[in-house]
C-alpha cells in the first residue's frame, strides 16, 4: 500500500506551516479580527481592552491578541494608539479646539498622558504640532485626505514604554552606568 502524498487540506496552508501562520491565513478568523478592528476605527475614543475585542471576534483573549498581532503586525493596543494620535493630529490641524478638549475627544483620560504619549510618538508636543500644521499653507487641498493621513501616520514599530527605556539608557553616561548581574 502506498502512502498518500502530504497535501494541504483544500484551501489550507502547506504542511509544516506554524499554527499562528495558519490562524492568520484563515479567512474566517481574519473576518472576525477585522470586525474588531473596524469597531476600534469607528470608536477609537472608547476603551478597547482585549477582553472586549475578543468578545467581538468570538475568540479567547489570548488567541485574539496573538492572532491580531500576527495578522496586522502590531498589537491591538498599539493600533488603537495610532488611531487616536491620527485623530488628534487632524483635530489640531483642522480645528481651534483647546488641546484638553482634543485629548478627551480622542479617548485620553489625562492631559498629561496624552501630551507625553503624543510627544513620544510624533516627536513634538500637541501645541508645537498645531503651530506647525497651521503654518503650513501649501496646496494640500488638492491631495486626497487618505494620502495625507497615510503620510502622517505615526510609526509605532516599538512600544512607547520601550522607546522611553532606550532613551533613558542612552542618556546615562557610560562612566556612571553600572551593570547589574
Amino acid at each position: 500500500m502506498t502512502k498518500a502524498p502530504d497535501r494541504p487540506p483544500r484551501g489550507g496552508p502547506a504542511p509544516g506551516v506554524s499554527a499562528p501562520a495558519r490562524a492568520a491565513q484563515d479567512p474566517r478568523l481574519l473576518r472576525r479580527l477585522l470586525r474588531a478592528k473596524d469597531r476600534m476605527d469607528a470608536a477609537s475614543h472608547e476603551d478597547w481592552p482585549v477582553r472586549r475585542l475578543a468578545r467581538i471576534s468570538g475568540v479567547s483573549e489570548a488567541h485574539f491578541a496573538r492572532a491580531y498581532k500576527e495578522a496586522f503586525g502590531v498589537p491591538p493596543h498599539r493600533y488603537l494608539l495610532t488611531r487616536r494620535i491620527e485623530r488628534a493630529v487632524a483635530l489640531l490641524r483642522d480645528t481651534e479646539l483647546p488641546i484638553t478638549e482634543i485629548a478627551f475627544r480622542t479617548g485620553w483620560n489625562s492631559l498629561g498622558t496624552f501630551g507625553r504619549t503624543f510627544r513620544d510618538i510624533t516627536g513634538e508636543t500637541p501645541g508645537e504640532r498645531r503651530t506647525r500644521e497651521q503654518a503650513a499653507t501649501h496646496g494640500v487641498g488638492r491631495v486626497p485626505a487618505c494620502y495625507l493621513a497615510a503620510g502622517h501616520r505615526p510609526d509605532l514599530v516599538t512600544a512607547v514604554s520601550e522607546k522611553r527605556r532606550r532613551e533613558t539608557a542612552d542618556s546615562i553616561p557610560a562612566s556612571t552606568a553600572t551593570e547589574v548581574p
